[in-house]
């Protein structure tokens, strides 16, 4: 149980066929290692149908980045009761995942004993791997979440990695601005100059998490600040009163028209706290970044990290639409 600080050598990787000759070939689809671990996305919240939907479209885009990806969903917080429901708490979805590997090990290793060289070899692989790569579905750093996914690791005795929070990133920047410009409050494309009459000339950056939060969610909010060309204040939606301090504080240098952009994936907080913080800021709110494309490649971005493997990059500089 740790945070990656470098791939895991040694997967069997499954070979492409060769490349067609040629300057309009396509580029091949990188594929999931084989043997590789499960990505096991940990889900914090109350489980509903809502966080249900938003987790498995997320892994469906990680999955079309990856093809082969193995990829599973796991409840930080529920209750015994919600696995029948189709919600599985995180420790028994990383206890099921490491009692696969060990089968599988098992198997292996009889058919490496018997002379199967192509075992022996997926067997020293496996041997180096976890049992699963954790990716908690956190826009930025939360400790309090964090720390429960690491107990369910700990109680489920998986050997794990668990990556980082998905942000502080420019993937963010471009999906809060896409959020922002599907509630009319900002433009959806600055290069074309379209006008909203209800562009914002100031965003309240809502997270949780605490201190460490804030100032992550602060880094994409200058990257967002740069986009719209609007100043951009982050603020602890878990703290009394701290919206309504930032939305003061942009009024004070001049912003009039304000509106406030959940840095959230969704599931992390009562959608109710959103309303609530935006209506004492007086201000309008954008939805928080729930499956935009973006999250379910940072997702994958996260595993990949952990084994060393590049998926196939998506076209950069694509405007906002």
């Amino acid at each position: 149980m740790s945070s990656p600080t470098g791939p895991a050598s040694g997967l069997p990787v499954r070979m492409p066929r060769p490349r067609q000759p040629g300057r309009h070939r396509r580029p091949e689809p990188v594929v999931a290692p084989a043997g590789a671990p499960p990505l096991v996305l940990a889900v914090p919240g109350t489980p509903d149908l809502t966080m249900r939907r938003t987790a498995e479209e997320i892994l469906s885009i990680a999955r079309s980045e990856l093809p082969g990806l193995d990829a599973r969903v796991g409840y930080v917080d529920a209750a015994e009761a919600d696995a029948g429901e189709g919600f599985p708490a995180l420790e028994a979805v990383l206890g099921h995942a490491a009692a696969q590997r060990a089968a599988r090990t098992g198997e292996a290793r009889e058919a490496a004993a018997a002379g199967d060289e192509a075992a022996a070899e997926a067997l020293a692989a496996w041997d180096r791997a976890p049992d699963a790569v954790v990716v908690p579905l956190l826009a930025g750093p939360d400790s309090a979440a964090l720390r429960r996914i690491r107990q369910s690791l700990m109680n489920s005795g998986a050997t794990g990695e668990l990556t980082a929070a998905l942000g502080p990133h420019p993937l963010l920047a471009e999906a809060l601005h896409v959020r922002l410009s599907e509630a009319g409050l900002a433009r959806a494309d600055r290069a074309r100059l379209f006008t909203v009459a209800t562009a914002a000339d100031g965003i309240v950056l809502a997270t949780v998490g605490g201190e460490e939060a804030v100032q992550a969610a602060g880094i994409t909010g200058m990257l967002l600040s740069a986009r719209l060309a609007v100043p951009v204040l982050a603020a602890a939606l878990d703290e009394d009163g701290a919206i309504t301090r930032a939305a003061d504080q942009l009024r004070s240098s001049g912003s009039h028209q304000l509106a406030l952009a959940p840095c959230l994936v969704g599931p992390e907080v009562d959608g109710s706290l959103v309303d609530m913080a935006a209506k004492e800021a007086g201000c309008e709110a954008a939805e928080p970044l729930g499956s935009y494309p973006a999250i379910g490649k940072l997702v994958l971005a996260k595993y990949a990290e952990v084994l060393g493997i590049t998926p196939q990059p998506a076209p950069q500089g694509t405007p906002v639409r």
